[in-house]
């Protein structure tokens, strides 16, 4: 076995690890009264419910986030960075697509997000791995 065949065993491995601890994650989380599946799997509970317009998938929103991995890494915040992110609704990841469209305005979210709806098996960043389940809370602030 050479190298490169050695590194696609490894990635496998952790892509399986991954799904079967986010399934696990999402099996048990799913159980909680405050959490609602929609029927593609996206999991969300309502922190804070708004009182706006609720987005479409053609609009720009403009939110804060905060992004972890089950094990409560930080991956992303704009929280953080003290600076809301704007970006076109239709050009995220599937999870945020579907989960911003049933916010109002001035919501805030917790997302729960199966790998399906996120990255899938590619390999993200070094906290984001092959098959990694996400969890955001999102602000949503306005949209266009």
């Amino acid at each position: 076995m050479g190298i490169a065949d050695k590194l696609q065993a490894m990635k496998n491995e952790k892509a399986a690890a991954n799904l079967l601890a986010g399934e696990t994650f999402l099996a048990d989380n799913k159980l909680r009264e405050d959490v609602v599946t929609t029927e593609s799997g996206l999991q969300y509970e309502v922190l804070t419910m708004g009182k706006g317009d609720k987005p479409w998938a053609t609009n720009t929103v403009t939110c804060h986030y905060h992004g972890t991995t089950i094990d409560g890494s930080v991956f992303d915040s704009s929280v953080q960075r003290g600076q809301p992110a704007s970006f076109p609704l239709n050009m995220v990841i599937k999870g945020w697509t579907e989960g911003l469209q049933l916010m109002p305005t001035g919501s805030k979210f917790r997302f729960f997000i199966h790998p399906s709806m996120a990255y899938g098996e590619r390999q993200v960043s070094a906290l984001i791995g092959p098959n990694c389940t996400l969890i955001f809370d999102v602000e949503l602030i306005s949209f266009k």
